[in-house]
């Protein structure tokens, strides 16, 4: 039985309450500016705050999964299509905390499924979304665990499932930091189902209930087969190495480019003698396409995006012509990895805790990383 908060927690999540809402204006201020970049943003804002154009829910039927962001939601869609298989006629509540995750999870919608945002971690927002669509049960993917939202769960009898949970050494310090809040919090799940050992050691710190170990969903993950077809029917339109670098972050695209043109790949040491190989940059995210795109023209170098070619780099004049390839499109990750031959892993070269390297080593290109994988360190150590 999950235990009740003690009187100082209570007053703590008051107090977080009372912050989460004074800042509602301001999430609306940041959704509008990210919008700008990335108008998938801009769809259903009211959905944050618990105001939906579904009809409520009448019975509890609904199986609510939550997936943030674009890797979550392909964890989630190994999980529903054994899920579906078990039972039948299950119907889905999807939720999303970013555009990409959105945008993907629409895919693996079917008839009488729902798809909404996850809502702002407000009272308000969480008692709208609980008392709206009225899930049977939550899952959880990874680390989306949230004060208001999980006591509000709790309250209204909602059992909560954590699966392929982590938490980093860094995390956790950040937790405990706030134990006040991250321990109820953690506590008020029905179960936890860790990726690692240590990720249920740092867990059961916490006061999380972990029930097992099932190792890391992703290792699970299939790459897309239509885009490695298309990957090699590239590569054999051309007869050069690729070298990519992958969910680069800021700051990292810059110090990528002065060291190849240091070492004479890149820049006026090739002009006119064509490159010695394909550098292609593809940004984590979305909204930074544009700022990777004007960081390399102002180093005096040609950019090609990969969504101006309709026919591969090969048969494109702007591709053929370029310094760099930009990386612009969003779930082509298995191409860009399978036109790779060989990856450095954005987010480790800066202390960001780098990035899911399982993808690529199931396309099978082999991955350079940087010394900061604390999100992923099992799968570093596997590599």
């Amino acid at each position: 039985m999950r235990s009740a908060r003690s009187k100082t927690e209570s007053i703590a999540l008051k107090l977080y309450a009372v912050l989460m809402q004074a800042a509602t204006p301001l999430l609306r201020r940041k959704l509008t500016r990210r919008a700008v970049a990335e108008p998938g943003y801009a769809v259903a804002i009211p959905e944050r705050f618990g105001v939906y154009q579904q009809p409520p829910e009448t019975n509890s039927e609904l199986l609510w999964v939550h997936a943030v962001s674009l890797g979550e939601t392909r964890t989630a869609a190994i999980l529903l299509r054994a899920w579906r298989e078990a039972c039948p006629g299950l119907r889905l509540l999807l939720t999303h905390g970013t555009a990409t995750g959105r945008a993907e999870g629409a895919s693996l919608l079917q008839p009488g499924d729902v798809q909404v945002w996850q809502p702002w971690d407000s009272r308000k927002a969480v008692e709208r979304f609980l008392t709206h669509f009225k899930p049977r049960m939550g899952v959880l993917l990874e680390t989306e665990v949230w004060p208001q939202l999980m006591a509000a769960a709790q309250a209204k009898h909602v059992p909560v499932v954590l699966l392929n949970a982590r938490l980093s050494a860094k995390s956790l310090a950040g937790a405990e930091r706030m134990a006040w809040l991250a321990r109820p919090a953690y506590r008020a799940l029905t179960a936890v189902y860790a990726q690692t050992e240590a990720d249920a050691l740092r867990l059961r710190q916490i006061s999380a209930p972990v029930a097992g170990v099932f190792g890391n969903l992703k290792f699970d993950a299939k790459p897309d087969a239509t885009q490695q077809a298309l990957a090699r029917q590239w590569r054999a339109q051309h007869h050069q190495s690729v070298l990519m670098l992958a969910s680069s972050r800021e700051g990292e695209e810059t110090e990528f480019i002065r060291q190849l043109v240091a070492q004479g790949v890149l820049g006026s040491a090739v002009k006119g003698l064509g490159p010695r190989l394909r550098v292609l940059i593809v940004p984590r995210h979305p909204q930074r396409f544009d700022t990777v795109q004007r960081l390399i023209e102002q180093q005096g170098l040609r950019v090609s995006r990969r969504s101006s070619w309709s026919d591969g780099p090969a048969k494109s004049a702007d591709a053929q012509q370029a310094d760099v390839w930009l990386g612009d499109t969003l779930g082509e990750m298995a191409l860009y990895y399978s036109l790779s031959d060989l990856a450095l892993l954005g987010g480790s070269f800066e202390a960001l805790g780098g990035q899911n390297l399982i993808e690529p080593a199931a396309c099978a290109c082999p991955v350079v990383m940087g010394p900061h994988t604390f999100n992923f360190t099992e799968a570093a150590a596997l590599a």
